[in-house]
């Protein structure tokens, strides 16, 4: 077993080979909840479900931290003016997005660490950088803490940029630099923000920068030196090549492997707010079931672009149909013989090939797919032992992406009264069907089942008696 994976800095692939044998420590960069969730942070925080999952089916014991920046200038821009505090606003937006997540599958992280529950470790880290020579407070009285970006010859790394060719960095008033591509560790308290969106400091009253906040988050729960960092495509530069820097400036040997998702994009175009084309997740999630969402989202390989449009949600519902209509065909033929329980719950060697070759989904879902076939011929041949065998392939593959229909997570309730009142309806309608037959009344049979079909209702006629599900 040897999983390969992409990674960003080396620009490769690269066999994994964790720190620490049997065991897996991956930083997430979370999201900074300035607003709602929309479709691009729901595709980021899947694709590292999926690492997560896989990495756990192949035995690794894996520590997954993502964080949630709750303290940002955009957050408190979007909280000025309002009745709101910045830091009301910030837990709002946190509860949407870990919404989103519950209701697309994704498990819950190892820990989630706020970045104003780490304002120390940053400011050791900032010190660190100080000492060692590769940060200084600004002489102009801000309190504003700057890395310097020409003391690290190793700057630009990641993206693989010399300095002439980055853009200056506009996190901080420029008068303070050295250089316009440093960047800010610290920022000094002003005086038109909130008392309460400020730390005291040995620089003076202000609230740490973004980048040395994953810095300091990710060294406090995985080490100073982990196994992978992932985040979106976006993410690159200027937030993971300075993360990168400073920590690798201060002596951490910091993350092994770099992972980064492609982003989404709405009928060609890349989503942005001059466009309004964004689509948020509760949006997204209230178009299809969760489970057909997270299909969608997760089919193609990670690092592609998506491309959403009108049709996506169908196509993946289509898709999931296959799957739940195999299952729901096998579960039932195979009841009360001696295959019901015997199908081993593994995924087939193709499968594990196409998962270890740097989470190559859209591969692995054509095993899925065709597993599904094989095991539909196989009821179709009354071959129930094969049968048995496909079953519990396609719910190994489909619990790995998390799409396993069978899941408790993804059960929907037949409490509900609308659909106690459906089933009570259609099997009334299938009870007079099977009356109709039974009097040789076939025209009387056919209309209903017509009629059933104009619904959206799929029968099913089987030795057992007219089964039913959606279309």
């Amino acid at each position: 077993m040897t999983i390969q994976l992409y990674d960003s800095r080396a620009q490769a692939l690269r066999d994994f080979i964790p720190t620490t044998p049997g065991a897996v420590g991956i930083y997430v960069c979370g999201p900074t909840v300035q607003s709602s969730p929309h479709i691009g942070h729901l595709r980021s925080a899947l694709v590292y479900d999926q690492l997560r999952r896989w990495l756990t089916y192949r035995g690794f014991d894996v520590t997954f931290i993502r964080n949630v920046t709750d303290i940002d200038d955009k957050i408190l821009a979007n909280a000025a003016g309002t009745a709101e505090e910045w830091w009301a606003l910030a837990y709002r937006y946190e509860l949407e997005f870990t919404a989103g997540y519950q209701r697309l599958g994704i498990l819950a992280p190892t820990y989630e660490p706020r970045a104003t529950a780490s304002i120390q470790q940053m400011q050791d880290l900032i010190t660190r950088l100080i000492d060692r020579g590769h940060a200084y407070p600004a002489d102009d009285g801000s309190g504003d803490v700057y890395f310097d970006t020409h003391s690290w010859a190793e700057y630009g790394a990641l993206t693989r940029q010399g300095r002439g060719d980055m853009e200056a960095a506009a996190d901080a008033d420029p008068r303070g630099k050295n250089d316009p591509r440093d960047f800010a560790l610290w920022k000094g308290h002003k005086a038109d923000e909130p008392a309460s969106a400020s730390w005291p400091s040995p620089w003076g009253p202000g609230r740490p920068g973004w980048h040395i906040e994953c810095s300091a988050m990710a060294s406090r729960y995985l080490g100073a030196g982990f196994d992978i960092h992932g985040g979106g495509l976006d993410l690159r530069f200027p937030h993971h090549e300075n993360e990168l820097a400073q920590s690798t400036a201060a002596g951490d040997a910091f993350a092994k492997y770099w992972m980064h998702n492609g982003l989404v994009h709405v009928h060609g175009q890349k989503m942005s707010k001059s466009l309004g084309n964004s689509v948020f997740a509760a949006e997204l999630l209230d178009q299809a079931r969760a489970i057909v969402v997270r299909y969608y989202l997760g089919a193609a390989h990670y690092r592609s672009t998506i491309d959403y449009t009108d049709h996506s949600l169908a196509e993946a519902e289509a898709a999931l149909e296959r799957i739940e209509s195999f299952l729901d065909r096998a579960d039932r033929r195979l009841a009360e013989t001696r295959f019901a329980s015997s199908g081993v719950e593994l995924v087939p060697d193709e499968f594990a090939i196409a998962m270890d070759d740097d989470l190559a989904v859209p591969q692995a879902l054509a095993v899925l797919h065709e597993t599904v076939r094989t095991g539909n011929a196989a009821l179709d041949a009354e071959d129930l032992r094969a049968a048995a065998a496909a079953r519990g392939q396609v719910l190994a593959m489909s619990e790995v992406l998390g799409i396993n229909p069978l899941s408790p997570g993804w059960a929907v309730s037949t409490d509900e009264p609308a659909m106690v009142a459906l089933t009570a309806l259609v099997e009334r309608l299938l009870s007079d069907r099977e009356t109709a037959r039974e009097s040789r009344d076939y025209k009387a049979a056919d209309r209903i089942r017509d009629e059933l079909v104009a619904a959206g209702i799929t029968i099913e006629d089987t030795p057992s008696g007219a089964h039913w599900s959606f279309d």
